[in-house]
C-alpha cells in the first residue's frame, strides 16, 4: 500500500486490492478520490492515466466532491501476526510438555519447518510450520504444560489471503503426498548367473502440497521427475517453480537420485553345527550412581503420567495368569540360517519377529483374544487386525508401540518394521501411531535377563504375554537320555472378566507348538 501511494503523489494510477481490510479500502478510496480531484486541476485523471494493457479495473471512486487538502502517507506492510495455535493430535490428549524450541524470536522459518519438539503422555511428537513467516513470539519456555487449542508462537505472515487458500486447499485434500508408478528394472541371481527380467512398476511416495501438485499438473509435470529439497525430499513450491524455469529454458533438470537398489538374495547353504549354539545372557547395564545431597520433589509428568493413567484403568480389572515352559532348541538351530538371510537384505535377526508371527497365527483360532473391552464391560470388539505390540525399554521409559497387520505381514516385513520401531523408540521420536492401535501385546523381558514376570493388561486389550530369555538346560529323552534342551519360559495375564483360563491354555499350546515345532507354522500361515 506504501509503494501504491507513492506513486499516486506524481501522478494518479490504477490499483489492484489486495489483501486490505475493509477499513483499508475505505480509507485508500477517499484518498484516491482526493487525488483524482487535485488531478484535474493538471488535466489528467486516473482513467486517462490507466495503461491500456492493464487487465485491472480502477477503484470505483466517489468524484462529487471537490477537496483540496495534503494526503499524508505513512509505511503500511501487508503482512499478518497470526497465532499459531496447538492443535489436536488424538487419543484424547489434552495437554502436552514443551520439551525442546528449534526456533526463537525472530527466526525466519518456511513451511513443514520444525518449530518444536513436545511430549503427550503417550508419544514425543515435532510440531511443523504451516506457513512461511518470521517468529515473533514464543508462548511457552521449556518444560512448560502446552494446552491443545492455545497459542504456540505468534508469526508473521506476508499474503494471508494467498496462505489461507493455501491452508484450505490443504484441509480439502486427504493426504500431502503423492504417488507415482515409474519403471525399476529388477534382477535376480541363482548362483553364479545372472538373469535379467522385464522392467516392473514401482509406486514411489513424493511428499508435495496440494498447490505444488496442482501446478505439476497445470504444466503436465510428473512430481517424480522433480528434486525435491525438503525434509523427506519434499518436493517444495520453489522446485517445483525452478524445475518449470528450466524446462522454459530449454535447460535439462537434475533427476532426483534413486534408491540404491536392493542387494540380491541368494540362498546359502545350509550350515550343519555339532551342536546349536546357546544364546548369550544379555550384558549387564550398570547405571552411574547418583548421589543426591537432598531431598527433591518433581511433579509426574509426560511418559510417567501415562504408566499411571494406563494402570489404575488395568488394576481395576480382574487378572489371571497362566504359565508355561517351551522348548525352543529346533527353532535355535534355524538361528544360523535365518540370521544371514537376514543380514543379506539388511535386517538384523531375532526370535521376536518370530514370537510375533506365531501369536498372530494362533489369534486366528481365538479371535477373542484380540478384541477390546469398553469400560462398563458391557460389548466386546473383536479386531479385524492383528496389531501387536511390544514392551520397549527406552530411555524416556516404558513405551509399547505396536506392528500393524501382522497377520497379512512376512516374518521378514515384521522384523523390518520392529527394527524400526526400536531405533525410533531409542531416539525418542516414536510417533501417535506407532504408539496407538494395539491390539495384543507380547513383551520380551528376556531382553533384561528375566523368565517368569506378571505382566499388567493394557486396556482395552485382553490379553498379554511377557517373554523370558532362552536357556540352555539339562533335558531327559524318551528313553532317558541327557540332552542340551534351549527352554524358553512364558508367562501370560488375560482379562478374567471375558476371559477363561481353558481358551487362554489353548492358545498357549498352539502357540506353543508353532515354536517347538516351526514347520508347522508354515501349514497355518496366511
Amino acid at each position: 500500500m506504501a509503494a501504491l501511494l507513492r506513486r499516486t503523489l506524481g501522478a494518479p494510477v490504477t490499483f489492484r486490492l489486495c489483501c486490505l481490510k475493509k477499513s483499508s479500502v475505505s480509507r485508500l478510496q477517499r484518498s484516491l478520490a482526493i487525488h483524482n480531484q487535485r488531478a484535474l486541476y493538471h488535466g489528467t485523471t486516473t482513467d486517462q492515466r490507466r495503461p491500456t494493457s492493464c487487465p485491472y479495473q480502477a477503484l470505483p471512486l466517489q468524484t462529487g466532491l471537490m477537496l483540496r487538502r495534503n494526503i499524508s502517507t505513512s509505511r503500511r506492510s501487508c503482512s499478518d501476526i497470526l497465532q499459531f495455535k496447538l492443535s489436536d493430535i488424538g487419543e484424547g490428549i489434552a495437554e502436552v510438555t514443551l520439551k525442546e524450541w528449534y526456533v526463537k524470536e525472530g527466526d525466519i522459518v518456511a513451511q513443514f519447518e520444525s518449530i518444536c519438539e513436545v511430549q503427550s503422555d503417550k508419544a514425543s511428537v515435532t510440531i511443523t510450520s504451516r506457513y512461511d513467516g518470521v517468529i515473533r513470539k514464543l508462548h511457552y519456555e521449556v518444560d512448560d504444560i502446552a494446552k491443545v487449542g492455545t497459542p504456540l508462537i505468534d508469526i508473521e505472515v506476508e499474503d494471508t489471503d494467498k496462505m489461507d487458500e493455501d491452508i484450505e486447499d490443504s484441509s480439502s485434500s486427504s493426504s500431502d503426498s503423492d504417488e507415482e508408478v515409474a519403471p525399476v528394472a529388477a534382477t535376480a541371481t541363482s548362483g553364479d548367473a545372472s538373469v535379467g527380467l522385464t522392467p516392473v512398476q514401482e509406486r514411489v511416495r513424493v511428499l508435495a502440497t496440494p498447490a505444488v501438485k496442482r501446478l505439476a499438473m497445470e504444466h503436465d509435470i510428473k512430481l517424480i521427475d522433480v528434486v525435491g529439497t525438503g525434509k523427506d525430499r519434499r518436493v517444495l513450491k520453489e522446485d517445483m517453480l525452478k524445475h518449470i524455469e528450466m524446462l522454459a529454458s530449454g535447460q535439462t533438470p537434475a533427476k532426483p537420485a534413486k534408491a540404491a537398489p536392493t542387494k540380491p538374495i541368494t540362498t546359502p547353504p545350509v550350515p550343519q553345527p555339532a551342536a546349536p549354539p546357546s544364546p548369550a545372557l544379555p550384558p549387564v547395564r550398570r547405571p552411574a550412581p547418583v548421589y543426591i545431597s537432598e531431598d527433591r520433589k518433581e511433579p509426574i509428568k509426560g511418559i510417567q503420567m501415562a504408566m499411571v493413567k494406563t494402570m489404575k484403568k488395568a488394576n481395576e480389572i480382574p487378572h489371571f495368569g497362566y504359565c508355561d515352559e517351551i522348548e525352543v532348541s529346533r527353532l535355535v538351530e534355524l538361528k544360523p540360517t535365518l540370521q544371514k538371510a537376514a543380514a543379506d537384505r539388511g535386517v538384523k535377526f531375532s526370535f521376536m519377529p518370530v514370537f510375533i508371527k506365531a501369536a498372530s497365527t494362533a489369534l486366528f483360532s481365538f479371535p477373542i483374544l484380540n478384541a477390546y473391552v469398553d469400560e462398563k464391560c458391557e460389548s466386546m470388539t473383536y479386531k479385524a487386525v492383528h496389531n501387536i505390540g511390544f514392551a520397549m525399554d527406552t530411555p524416556h521409559g516404558l513405551l509399547v508401540p505396536n506392528i500393524k497387520n501382522c497377520e497379512s505381514l512376512s516374518i521378514f516385513e515384521i522384523a523390518q518394521d520392529l527394527s524400526r520401531l526400536m531405533e525410533l523408540g531409542k531416539v525418542g521420536k516414536l510417533g501417535q501411531d506407532d504408539l496407538s492401535g494395539g491390539t495384543f501385546t507380547l513383551s520380551n523381558i528376556g531382553t533384561v535377563g528375566g523368565t517368569y514376570a506378571k505382566p499388567v493388561l493394557m486396556p482395552p486389550q485382553v490379553a498379554i504375554g511377557a517373554i523370558g530369555r532362552i536357556q540352555a538346560v539339562p533335558r531327559f529323552g524318551e528313553d532317558d537320555e541327557l540332552y542340551k534342551a534351549h527352554v524358553l519360559n512364558v508367562s501370560w495375564s488375560a482379562d478374567h472378566r471375558v476371559i477363561d483360563g481353558a481358551t487362554m491354555a489353548r492358545f498357549s499350546n498352539l502357540w506353543k507348538s508353532y515354536l517347538e515345532t516351526p514347520a508347522t507354522m508354515i501349514l497355518d500361515l496366511k
